[in-house]
């Protein structure tokens, strides 16, 4: 019996308007183990923040939950789900469940998505490198078939690979592909994604994601506009899934917000760019782009850290930890840019989060 579940027309509707997506990390104590008050917090912080869903077993969360040693990928899926359950929310919250590997593990990763009460699975084709452009649209396939797929561009730098045009005209043609989330990290495919959903008689129904941290504010303002057989067709980027969003995230509701109010104004105010800049900035530091993104998670978790949700910064691998000057970037983007974060929400409400 299938157990797919088309979105909702309440929670298509809210996709398609625009959400902050944070992607979920993972809580450990200092033995390396799972702190489930601690990530229970989290999925409680991100839905006061006012988020429009939650992106779990990505990999904000670290791939190896899924060794067998830790056995933590239904673990932490459910976890959140009960969260979302419990807080009875009256507005639409997405669900979204990473799913990676081959097609094997990614149909078995999706079943238990689905069966856990998940509307999406973001499917990575990272780590595939054996896999031919059509055999990864077959992959694709398969899994729209059991749960809708958000589709994602993973930059090549962190275990993705550069996709073609056509790869991401037929990926938009396929029943069941609601969204696609791009984070090449590059401004040349990045474009051919929405050309391709553009060029799609799907396009009106995939809403499109950002995961580019290094562009973030100026993807969500940006109109893409092409000729499609002599029509002018147009596509934005309406919100964000981003690991850059795990932290400071009340902050990361208020700046969607404010920008839905501006995108569609023709006389955009140049604050916008600096904007932009400030956000790249502290992505930066959080992401560790001075040493290729080697100490990203640990970044996201010092800051987690820093206002208290964390206990630490530890990983499931231990040599996952801050490089050398990451530390002082962090601090340095804390001083230079206040605005942007949310700590004093943090402080306020951090104990009614970690109660049991």
């Amino acid at each position: 019996m299938s157990i797919f579940k088309p979105l909702s027309a309440e929670k298509n509707k809210a996709l398609h308007e625009g959400l902050v997506i944070p992607a979920h990390p993972l809580a450990l104590n200092a033995a390396r183990e799972l702190d489930e008050r601690r990530q229970r917090a989290l999925t409680r912080y991100y839905m006061a923040s006012g988020t429009g869903g939650i992106a779990v077993a990505v990999h904000t969360t670290q791939f190896e939950i899924r060794d067998k040693e830790h056995n933590l990928f239904e673990k932490v899926l459910r976890l959140a789900s009960e969260e979302v359950k419990n807080a009875k929310l009256n507005r639409p919250f997405l669900q979204v469940a990473g799913i990676c590997g081959p097609t094997e593990q990614a149909v078995y990763e999706a079943e238990t998505a689905a069966c856990l009460g998940y509307d999406l699975g973001l499917v990575s084709m990272g780590g595939l490198q054996s896999f031919t452009e059509k055999d990864l649209l077959k992959r694709i396939a398969t899994i729209a078939e059991i749960i809708p797929v958000f589709g994602f561009y993973l930059q090549p730098s962190v275990g993705g690979r550069v996709l073609s045009y056509d790869f991401w005209k037929e990926f938009a043609n396929i029943s069941g592909v609601a969204g696609i989330k791009m984070a090449p990290f590059n401004r040349y495919q990045t474009i051919d994604v929405v050309r391709a959903v553009c060029n799609s008689e799907r396009r009106n129904e995939i809403a499109l994601y950002t995961g580019n941290d290094d562009n973030i504010v100026n993807d969500l303002l940006t109109t893409y506009r092409f000729a499609v057989n002599g029509n002018k067709v147009e596509k934005k980027i309406v919100g964000g899934l981003l690991g850059h969003w795990s932290v400071w995230t009340q902050k990361a509701v208020e700046l969607l917000d404010a920008i839905k109010l501006v995108r569609n104004d023709e006389s955009l105010s140049s604050h916008w760019l600096t904007r932009n800049i400030e956000v790249t900035d502290s992505n930066a530091a959080f992401f560790d782009t001075a040493n290729g993104f080697a100490g990203c998670i640990a970044g996201i978790h010092e800051v987690l850290s820093r206002q208290g949700l964390l206990e630490g910064r530890w990983c499931l691998n231990p040599e996952e930890e801050l490089s050398n000057g990451q530390m002082e970037e962090i601090d340095r983007v804390y001083r230079d840019y206040p605005n942007l974060n949310d700590d004093e929400f943090v402080k306020k409400h951090l104990s009614e989060w970690l109660a049991e």
